[in-house]
């Protein structure tokens, strides 16, 4: 077998693999949820999934690639024979779709990030309306091409960036990128999180945060700890059997994997920490109740959130805010590298990628 590579050391997957799972999904999915399931007490129940339920997952995912040595259509079908190698196909499938709907997010954000940090998005007085107007734009390129739609354009830029990371390899490009990524992402988190403390009415959001309320646990709650935790940490589709094809045999899984987890879990919280503060002072500011706020799915990253850069100052607004939309979307090459893995398996090649 050509070699495949491997990562240069511990850190490096780490990083990768915990870069497979952080994203937009623990950015925006994570705080909606929250909001919904009464704010502490599904924090609870989110962390207790992980701990309890996703992390012996996590470490038999990455023991079987590394012990198979291949992504997870090879590992299966190598591990358990023809009949089970086919469970692997699923895993390509998923991240397929999950690549479907993310790579127009990853669209929106990189204009975003242009709108930003080149344009007058921050002068706006209506983000909401700005939002819709944004995600139906059409991009007049001639009038034979008038259908040509901007955000297809910045989706398609995404993608190339994207396969380029993927096409370096492992060390150049997966590792790499992610000790440039990860690092990011955490400081502007924090810095938004310690800047969104200083504002008006900001702990009543943190209090609804972190002091749980046991009469909001219910059924619902449970289900979507749970859906949230496997998500979150990308179970169940073959990215970490992949990552760990590349884990040197000398490096302890159990270890790496709870690092692993603690680190995806820590953005999760971090973003609670982010959004529910900013979310009360808004609230507070408009005079309006926190829950009219909205924060489902993509108004909490493109309405709410501008709008905090935008009460931050024209400077300091364009520097937060034009780096957290790039930052908060580097999944996706991951998420590339596993689908060009299995194909490759499928393929018979098995050359570095």
């Amino acid at each position: 077998m050509a070699n495949r590579g491997n990562f240069s050391g511990r850190i490096g997957f780490i990083l990768a693999a915990a870069g497979s799972a952080v994203g937009l999904g623990n950015i925006w999915r994570f705080p909606y949820l929250a909001g919904e399931n009464g704010g502490a007490i599904f924090l609870l129940v989110y962390l207790g999934c992980i701990f309890f339920l996703c992390y012996p997952v996590m470490v038999g995912e990455i023991a079987i690639g590394r012990a198979a040595n291949s992504d997870a259509y090879g590992s299966y079908n190598k591990l358990g024979g023809k009949k089970w190698g086919y469970l692997g196909l699923f895993g390509i499938i998923a991240g397929i779709l999950i690549l479907s709907f993310y790579n127009v997010v990853a669209g929106w954000a990189f204009g975003y990030f242009l709108h930003i940090s080149f344009g007058n998005l921050l002068n706006q007085q209506d983000f909401g309306g700005f939002f819709g107007a944004f995600v139906n734009d059409i991009l007049d390129v001639s009038s034979a091409h008038g259908l040509a739609n901007s955000n297809l354009i910045f989706s398609l830029f995404f993608m190339v960036f994207t396969a380029i990371i993927v096409s370096q390899g492992i060390q150049k490009g997966i590792e790499a990128s992610n000790k440039i990524m990860m690092p990011s992402l955490y400081l502007i988190l924090l810095g938004i999180i310690v800047y969104s403390l200083t504002l008006p009415n900001a702990f009543s959001g943190v209090k609804f945060y972190l002091v749980p309320d046991f009469s909001e646990l219910k059924i619902q709650t449970v289900v979507d700890g749970l859906k949230q935790a496997f998500f979150s940490l990308s179970l169940g589709m073959g990215a970490l059997i992949t990552y760990g094809s590349y884990l040197s045999k000398k490096e302890n899984i159990t270890s790496s994997a709870a690092v692993i987890s603690i680190a995806d879990t820590s953005v999760a919280f971090f973003s609670g920490l982010m959004v529910f503060p900013l979310v009360h002072f808004l609230a507070f500011k408009l005079n309006i109740n926190p829950t009219e706020i909205g924060t489902s799915g993509p108004p909490l990253i493109f309405v709410v959130l501008p709008q905090i850069f935008h009460e931050m100052g024209p400077i300091l607004g364009r520097i937060i805010g034009g780096s957290f939309f790039p930052a908060g979307v580097f999944c996706c090459p991951y998420i590339n590298h596993f689908i060009v893995g299995g194909a490759r398996c499928l393929s018979g090649r098995s050359k570095e990628i």
